[in-house]
């Protein structure tokens, strides 16, 4: 069956859409400042649940004007261990750690603050610091940062804002449970080595509809949704990347420190489509990956899908655009999991007369990576289905992108194709993310047209018909493995 492209449910430019999300207090927590007339504050704010916790820390510059700033303090306990961190380069030895500021956060006026973060280990204790400098002055003063007792994963509302939501069961986020992720086999697994399968919703394209994405609807989809990942469609091409390259990382970049706050996992999207040849892209590509696999090295929760659905080209070109753009990540990031784009808009090549023999028997040259293979319930059906069946006992999978809808991402939502297809990816413990957690006014979108000129995303009255199909199927139970 001939595959149309699907230019037409994304070719909108939405009216207020914005940038990079605002870094903010990580938890809703008392702070104290730890004060010093010569050079600088610092807020340390902590939220702990067993041998884990998330640390906020808030650092304004009372001195000079600055361009570069390192962050210094020592754990008061032994036990304690950066073990993720964002908005800066983290680094630890022995109880003594560092931040360095990133290329985008370095500059801090004369009373200006930014916002840092990380999450850790402990065992024994977990008292919190009480002593920080800022390039080497001490910002002394008293301070007794405050470290509330054990309890879950840290709440994700603004500060002085009041939980709306109920966090995942279990107490502890899909990334605190499963933490670096490889694949084993035809599987995506967990650290403990178990197949396990993630289910979220991807953005539409962040230069359209940045504006829905913020803390409240991020809040939305870690706490009501319950969605284990978020996945982060930069389109390069389409008023994308291209015209921007500096501003939609930082975008991208920020989008993905959200998602890390939330404990949901990043698939950071390479947005191709039109033009369908990747090769074209390829040195954006290279410079684009470098850059976030830098920022984002550190981090467990980090998935690259390295070409979005290329089209018009052969197997081999698509083969050789990965093998070149692979070991770019690799050399920053060799652990994270990559996802290549696969023939005939990522449909293993079925629409395009083909099927996933010719990547089974000529597989891209690298380790731990998977193969995309996107859908539209309405337009693919039981050969679609058939050939998914077939080519999961010789490929690692990942659905990074479908439809409750036909494939233009418009008209009526199809729920009995889609209930198949969920059952068939449940069944195969396949990730998919939904297309798409957007107020665009057509079928495939999650959130009624303007729900993202306001501030509540919880519920079901936000939501159109698809949303409220998906939300359901992803709010129910992970029962992820864990032995």
């Amino acid at each position: 069956m001939k595959h149309p492209p699907r230019r037409s449910r994304r070719l909108l430019v939405a009216a207020g859409a914005v940038g990079a999300l605002t870094l903010g207090a990580l938890a809703a927590l008392p702070a104290t400042n730890a004060m010093a007339a010569t050079g600088c504050a610092v807020a340390y704010t902590t939220n702990s649940w067993s041998g884990g916790f998330t640390a906020s820390v808030t650092i304004t510059n009372l001195g000079d004007a600055v361009n570069n700033w390192t962050l210094g303090f020592a754990f008061p306990d032994g036990g304690q261990r950066v073990t993720q961190g964002w908005s800066a380069t983290w680094g630890q030895s022995g109880r003594s750690v560092t931040a360095q500021s990133m290329s985008w956060n370095g500059a801090l006026a004369t009373g200006a603050s930014t916002n840092v973060g990380f999450n850790g280990s402990f065992t024994g204790s977990n008292p919190s610091p009480t002593s920080f400098t800022l390039n080497g002055t001490v910002c002394t003063g008293s301070t007794t940062p405050t470290t509330p007792p054990p309890s879950t994963p840290p709440p994700t509302t603004p500060p002085t804002t009041p939980p709306t939501t109920t966090p995942p069961p279990g107490g502890q986020t899909p990334v605190g449970i499963n933490g670096q992720l490889r694949v084993c086999g035809v599987n995506l697994c967990n650290q403990y080595g178990r197949p396990i399968q993630l289910r979220g919703m991807s953005s539409h394209g962040i230069q359209w509809f940045g504006n829905c994405y913020n803390p409240a609807s991020l809040d939305a989809l870690a706490t009501d949704w319950r969605a284990d990942l978020f996945r982060i469609a930069m389109y390069v091409q389409e008023q994308g990347y291209e015209t921007d390259p500096a501003g939609f990382t930082n975008r991208v970049n920020n989008l993905v420190d959200e998602a890390t706050r939330r404990g949901m996992y990043a698939m950071i999207d390479f947005h191709t489509l039109t033009p369908g040849d990747p090769m074209y892209n390829l040195e954006r590509a290279k410079t684009f990956f470098a850059a976030v696999s830098a920022r984002h090295a550190a981090k467990n929760n980090v998935i690259y899908e390295i070409t979005n659905e290329p089209n018009g080209v052969g197997w081999s070109t698509i083969k050789n655009y990965a093998e070149q753009v692979i070991p770019v990540i690799r050399a920053n990031d060799p652990d994270a999991v990559i996802i290549v784009g696969t023939r005939a808009w990522s449909s293993l090549g079925v629409s395009e007369g083909s099927n996933h023999t010719e990547i089974a028997n000529n597989p891209v040259n690298a380790s731990n990576i998977m193969y995309a293979f996107h859908f539209y319930a309405a337009s693919h059906r039981d050969n679609y289905r058939a050939e998914v069946e077939r080519a999961a006992t010789r490929l690692p999978l990942f659905v990074t992108e479908f439809g409750t809808v036909d494939y233009t991402g418009d008209g009526a939502a199809d729920l009995t194709s889609s209930g198949q297809w969920l059952d068939l990816l449940d069944r195969l413990k396949i990730g998919y993310a939904n297309w798409t957690f957007s107020d665009k006014a057509e079928g495939s979108a999650a959130l009624r047209p303007g729900t993202c000129n306001g501030s509540n995303y919880t519920g079901t009255s936000v939501l159109t018909t698809s949303g409220a199909f998906m939300r359901e199927r992803i709010r129910t139970p992970d029962n992820f493995p864990t032995s």
